[in-house]
């Protein structure tokens, strides 16, 4: 009874042993599907407000990056971007800090429309489903009267 009790012991383990090696193999083929397509770096200025923005594009049509919002008289907000491209908009989900506080984290949608060499950050009305903040369906976003244009510009290593 005892060595039934073992062997049973031992199956088991072979058994968790080859899931963790097949999560392994899953594990290195979602990183190879994340191959870097190209990076880009933005800039917007406005009055006494500037936007940085940089954006990594992958193989897969995701896209991540930073952006850094010094917008005057406010606290800086400093966070990352992820999304994807349908058609010329670039829709994307702004994960954020603002100012000094890194404990509370703060997540809005963004639309930026790629017209040429230049992004323009759209606004449009968003509104809050259980907690999520997103835009509302069927409203346009306009890209017309913004105050945010990002021209291309060279990335730099920080």
């Amino acid at each position: 009874m005892k060595n039934l009790g073992l062997f049973c012991l031992l199956l088991t383990c072979i058994g968790l042993g080859s899931c963790k090696n097949n999560q392994s193999e899953k594990i290195i083929e979602a990183k190879e599907a994340k191959e870097l397509v190209s990076e880009q770096c933005y800039k917007a200025v406005y009055e006494k407000d500037t936007l940085d923005l940089k954006i990594n594009t992958f193989k897969d049509g995701e896209i991540t990056g930073d952006m850094v919002m010094a917008i005057a008289n406010m606290p800086k907000k400093v966070g990352e971007i992820v999304g994807e491209f349908k058609g010329d908009t670039l829709f994307a989900s702004y994960t954020f800090i603002q100012g000094t506080d890194k404990e509370k984290t703060f997540k809005n949608p963004m639309a930026f429309l790629k017209r040429g060499n230049e992004l323009i950050l759209g606004n449009g009305q968003i509104q809050i489903t259980l907690g999520a903040s997103h835009f509302v369906k069927g409203e346009p976003i306009d890209f017309e009267r913004v105050k945010y244009k990002f021209s291309e510009v060279d990335c730099i290593e920080k």
